[in-house]
């Protein structure tokens, strides 16, 4: 029986966990970013933020032949003004350009600097994927995500991009 949990596309959906390691890219190195790789340092996806892309609020994920995956946009006008939180769209991008809504996640405005260990759960509060730093080259540029099997990695990638942009990281103008 197939556990997947595709999000984006079950292509992105492993068996087993998966770790991918993470290296940022500075903003004057490609526009920003970050580059996943996998054990073996395959690229895996690419992610530009602002700095490539010229547009507050939009990251692209792009997978390891550099084809765009999945487009974020952060939700922006009057609605957005009075509300307290914002919200991240993502929608996937087919091979005819169209886009579709996959996902939607929202975040605080009182958002305080990004932990490179952290946890991503589910809506049953199961583990989906584990961030940190520690056992794999360290230091702010470099850190490492497991995804647990079963798992849209696209997905997971996607929601790492929004946490870097809301905090000011390698994905933000």
């Amino acid at each position: 029986m197939d556990k997947s949990v595709p999000v984006v596309s079950k292509i992105f959906c492993s068996g087993a966990p998966t770790m991918l390691m993470i290296r940022r890219r500075p903003a004057v190195v490609n526009g920003g970013g970050f580059v996943v790789t996998d054990l073996s340092h395959s690229i895996v996806f690419i992610v530009d933020g602002c700095g490539t892309l010229g547009s507050k609020g939009e990251l692209m994920v792009k997978d390891g032949e550099g084809e765009p995956i999945l487009s974020i946009s952060k939700k922006g006008g009057i609605v957005q003004a009075l509300s307290t939180r914002n919200r991240w769209n993502g929608y996937s991008m087919d091979y005819q350009g169209k886009n579709k809504l996959v996902f939607s996640l929202t975040d605080p405005k009182s958002c305080t600097a990004q932990d490179r260990d952290c946890t991503i759960v589910d809506c049953t509060r199961k583990i989906v994927a584990q961030m940190g730093k520690k056992g794999l080259m360290g230091g702010k540029d470099f850190y490492h995500v497991e995804v647990q099997s079963g798992y849209d990695q696209a997905f997971i990638i996607g929601v790492m991009a929004i946490l870097d942009s809301i905090h000011g990281e390698s994905t933000r103008c």
